[in-house]
């Protein structure tokens, strides 16, 4: 679950979790790279509300499969608990800051969710909902307070195409695999899985790259060479430490960077 076959879950800090919000998708996947893992993003994936797509929470998964028509009718959906309407539990069982993460086969043809179910995820304090399908009801989610991202739009009803088979076991999501546990982080660009095991180094160097990148692109925006500036030569970390060292805070050059290009 979310660390190397057969190890023990590692522990995650909800101040590690909080740490890697604030960390760019591009961070994040760089230092992914350098930990030999090339593809956590789970491309074509975007969030309905622009406006609330940053977050971060561990992963709790649901795997579908091809909908059967003997099995999946009008009638699953029953008020009660029910062996052939696996996704209500889901969302009954998914507590605060987790992830709820849809294994819907890259299928855009029915929803995978709707309003009402991400309505009662949303007041549990769910953190995100992402499916590499459909959602229903876009314009409704598009104006609530929980981040959902998806593929596309569908009005058709889930039991169209979907039928939940499995709740938290290794599945695929945009063709990245997802264990339960490991650590979702969303932006405005889209999906990021880190493994657990992970996690709290990713924070570490992040924050760091982070600060570093935003130092050189204030440097860039001045009008300064790329060769030499980015990627960096020691000369350029050399400066990097001077400025730190003559008082400057990493930090802040990130707020110095967003104001010098949007400006």
């Amino acid at each position: 679950m979310g660390a190397p076959h057969g190890s023990k879950p590692v522990p995650v800090s909800s101040q590690v979790i909080e740490r890697l919000k604030n960390i760019s998708s591009g961070t994040l996947t760089t230092q992914l790279f350098k930990h030999g893992l090339k593809q956590c993003f789970l491309v074509g994936l975007k969030p309905l509300n622009p406006h609330c797509a940053k977050f971060a929470g561990e992963a709790y998964t649901m795997r579908f499969i091809p909908t059967r028509e003997d099995i999946d009718t009008y009638a699953t959906l029953t008020p009660f608990s029910n062996p052939d309407n696996l996704q209500w539990d889901a969302v009954d069982q998914i507590g605060p800051g987790q992830v709820l993460v849809i294994d819907s086969r890259n299928d855009t043809r029915a929803a995978s969710a709707g309003n009402m179910l991400l309505t009662h995820m949303m007041v549990k304090g769910v953190a995100g909902v992402v499916t590499d399908g459909s959602l229903r009801d876009g314009q409704e989610i598009s104006q609530m307070a929980i981040p959902a991202y998806a593929r596309e739009v569908t009005a058709s009803t889930r039991l169209s195409y979907h039928h939940a088979a499995d709740l938290q076991v290794p599945i695929s999501c945009a063709e990245v695999a997802v264990y339960p546990g490991d650590i979702i982080v969303g932006d405005g660009d889209g999906i990021t899985v880190i493994p657990r095991h992970l996690a709290a180094q990713l924070a570490d160097d992040g924050e760091k790259q982070d600060a570093f990148e935003a130092y050189l692109a204030i440097r860039m925006a001045a009008g300064e060479k790329l060769y030499g500036l980015y990627p960096p030569i020691e000369q350029t970390r050399a400066d990097y430490q001077a400025w730190i060292k003559q008082g400057s805070d990493p930090a802040r050059a990130v707020d110095i960077r967003a104001e010098k290009i949007s400006g």
